[in-house]
């Protein structure tokens, strides 16, 4: 009896043990299981990373957006600097440079951000308006390179042709002092106000030298209003509009009854610039911006696409 007692016990011991042992076996292989099944999953992880990366840095390099680039600040009024400017972000890119347009709607901001230093140039005016701002702020911005010219139209509101205006007329122009020079120097060539003789753009007129007005009512406008207050004026008035206002008034120059003899001085006198702070003419920065400016590129895109209303000047 103790014999077969013992003998029981040794077989209940043995399959404890083969149970135990088992238990430990699967034990074992489920962790080695779970460790490489984690490995795998860190492996994908680093796998999908490293080619979100490498698609980023190729999307980089087909936008020209790359790190690599330097940043090129431009200020500018929409149209038709804006668009023009937008014709040579490739070619800048090329070169080194990102190119940021900042868009204005007025005349003040481009040169105040260029002077405080937010811009690397401007791109919206003429030397002569340039002149007149520098001399009234005490500022020392300066011109690096002229790039087109815009003839200034006159418009008429129901009035066919110069000989049409009605007696007694309104006469909408820019009122700052280069801009208001230009518009009056168009009027007179119309014949419609009689200026001091050797009246001239270098020197400036105002509406307080018309020497005779013809009977019409010449009122002055900040120059980003005039196409609006055209657009609201009574039929048989008529306005002095810059060309880039005039354009994103949806205004042609062909709808002009009267325009600037482009043959004329006024076509260098009024050219538009590209415009830096004094002793940046020369920078990196400016002569990539010139040289992708002046290409025949950009002069084709300004042809086809203003239809006069736009003429390149280099």
């Amino acid at each position: 009896m103790k014999n077969l007692k013992k003998i029981s016990a040794f077989i209940l011991s043995l399959a404890l043990s083969a149970v135990v042992t088992g238990c430990g076996t699967a034990t074992t292989t489920e962790t080695e299981t779970s460790a490489a099944d984690a490995a795998a999953d860190t492996s994908a992880a680093e796998s999908a990373a490293a080619d979100d990366t490498a698609a980023e840095d190729t999307a980089a390099a087909e936008d020209g957006t790359s790190d690599s680039l330097e940043k090129l600040v431009v200020g500018a009024t929409s149209t038709p600097h804006g668009e023009i400017l937008e014709q040579v972000r490739d070619d800048l890119a090329a070169a080194g440079y990102d190119l940021e347009v900042v868009i204005f709607d007025d005349y003040v901001l481009p040169n105040t951000s260029l002077n405080e230093g937010s811009l690397d140039a401007n791109y919206f005016q003429h030397t002569p308006y340039l002149n007149s701002f520098n001399e009234a702020n005490g500022t020392d911005l300066v011109a690096a390179a002229s790039i087109h010219y815009e003839p200034f139209g006159l418009y008429g509101n129901g009035v066919e042709s110069v000989a049409e205006t009605p007696d007694g007329a309104t006469i909408i122009i820019p009122a700052d002092d280069s801009n208001e020079t230009r518009a009056l120097l168009l009027l007179e060539q119309e014949g419609l106000i009689t200026l001091p003789e050797g009246a001239n753009a270098a020197d400036g007129v105002t509406t307080l030298d018309i020497v005779d007005n013809k009977g019409y009512n010449i009122i002055t406008v900040q120059a980003d209003t005039v196409a609006a207050q055209f657009g609201n004026s009574d039929t048989g008035s008529l306005a002095v509009i810059n060309g880039n206002y005039a354009l994103a008034a949806g205004l042609s120059i062909s709808d002009a009854i009267a325009s600037e003899d482009a043959s004329g001085d006024a076509a260098q006198t009024y050219a538009n610039i590209v415009a830096v702070r004094s002793g940046d003419e020369n920078s990196p920065k400016t002569t990539a911006l010139v040289n992708a400016l002046k290409t025949d590129k950009v002069k084709q895109y300004i042809e086809d696409t203003y239809n006069g209303a736009v003429v390149a000047i280099f």
